[in-house]
């Protein structure tokens, strides 16, 4: 992959005010959003509660980019198709989930979804290779999944680049989820990943009615890139 490839900045709406979900994707979408980025967390295979299919439909109509739905639930099978019918345009199911992971790959393709498997920072990175044929995206965790504002775990990025090596010529996106900002996204991006969630680094000082910083929040992140690019 081109080393000078464009990168696609996911804001978490973790990050976001709960109570105005239509204002603050739109605000951050004009602030220069690619993605908005949906954590869907069930209190049991991470240890928070946040979204479900029905948030889902009540905010699709408010995103003009994509809906990048992370699940860090367990069991994923049953949830497919509600997410699939809410709108979302990528599903990301963990390979620690569950057992059936192809199966489960299979079930969000089928159900017209673009599937994505996400690997916890425990895991070796390795043990997504198998599955790089059957993926859109690989989200790689430089956090522990369960909530935001951690603290990156540097160790993960020599992880992105092995990956990197991996896919070769394949149409996988690396996604790197976790710890990101303008600190942390030019070393993830030098070792190959596409998109970068980040949910605190981009919301942080701004508002719906003050989107002016999440613009700058953005741009930041961005430029960082640009100059280690440089």
């Amino acid at each position: 992959m081109n080393s000078q490839h464009p990168v696609t900045i996911a804001p978490s709406i973790l990050s976001a005010d709960f109570a105005d979900f239509g204002r603050e994707i739109r605000a951050v979408e004009g602030a220069g959003a690619d993605w908005i980025h949906v954590d869907v967390m069930d209190g049991h295979f991470v240890p928070n509660l946040t979204f479900g299919p029905a948030t889902c439909r009540a905010i699709r109509p408010h995103i003009t980019t994509v809906m990048d739905v992370h699940l860090m639930i367990a069991p994923v099978d049953p949830y497919i198709d509600a997410f699939a019918a809410a709108g979302a345009d990528r599903l990301t199911a963990h390979l620690e989930a569950g057992p059936h992971i192809h199966r489960t790959l299979q079930a969000i393709r089928a159900a017209g979804v673009r599937p994505g498997v996400a690997v916890n920072p425990g895991t070796p990175i390795e043990a997504v290779f198998p599955l790089l044929d059957m993926v859109d995206l690989v989200c790689v965790m430089t956090v522990n999944p369960g909530f935001g504002g951690q603290s990156f775990i540097a160790a993960r990025v020599p992880d992105v680049a092995r990956l990197r090596a991996a896919i070769g010529d394949r149409p996988v996106k690396i996604e790197v989820d976790g710890g990101i900002a303008p600190d942390t996204a030019p070393g993830v991006v030098a070792a190959g990943a596409d998109v970068l969630v980040a949910g605190s680094a981009v919301f942080t000082g701004g508002s719906a009615d003050d989107p002016a910083p999440y613009a700058a929040n953005i741009a930041a992140i961005r430029q960082a890139v640009a100059q280690r690019r440089a």
